[in-house]
């Protein structure tokens, strides 16, 4: 049996509330549960204490008979000093969205528009005084 240790939604809509169970992989999210090993509550302030509250000793216990976090789980883990503080690889993080490089892609045209505008002026001057000088 592949045992999670992963977070069961709960509470009213828009008022979210998890518990952190033990289940079996193949259950559904909110649905049946080995053990309660945990809660979180996301709607309390970052530094709260009752925000998260863990049996550490109980996921110890399920950790060394194989169950494996979630990564949120891992994460509030890593926060207690369970776990060691594992490196998350992301490539696409650092990457501007779909509108953001189009604004990009729209401000570079019109900066080298401007350039262009601002150098065919400069040259048409110069034309123009050529011109005179061999009509003179």
């Amino acid at each position: 049996m592949a045992m999670k240790i992963r977070l069961a939604r709960g509470g009213s809509k828009k008022r979210p509330f998890y518990r952190i169970v033990a289940a079996d992989s193949r259950m559904p999210r909110d649905g049946r549960f080995i053990e309660k090993l945990g809660t979180y509550n996301p709607l309390l302030p970052k530094d709260s204490e009752d925000r998260v509250k863990i049996d550490l000793d109980r996921v110890k216990h399920w950790m060394d008979n194989g169950a494996k976090p979630t990564d949120r789980v891992a994460r509030f883990l890593e926060a207690a000093g369970v776990m060691e503080k594992s490196e998350r690889s992301n490539p696409n993080k650092a990457k501007p969205g779909k509108a953001a490089t189009e604004r990009a892609e729209a401000r570079a045209a019109k900066a080298e528009a401007a350039a262009e505008a601002a150098k065919a002026p400069a040259e048409a001057p110069a034309e123009e005084a050529a011109a005179e000088e061999t009509t003179e």
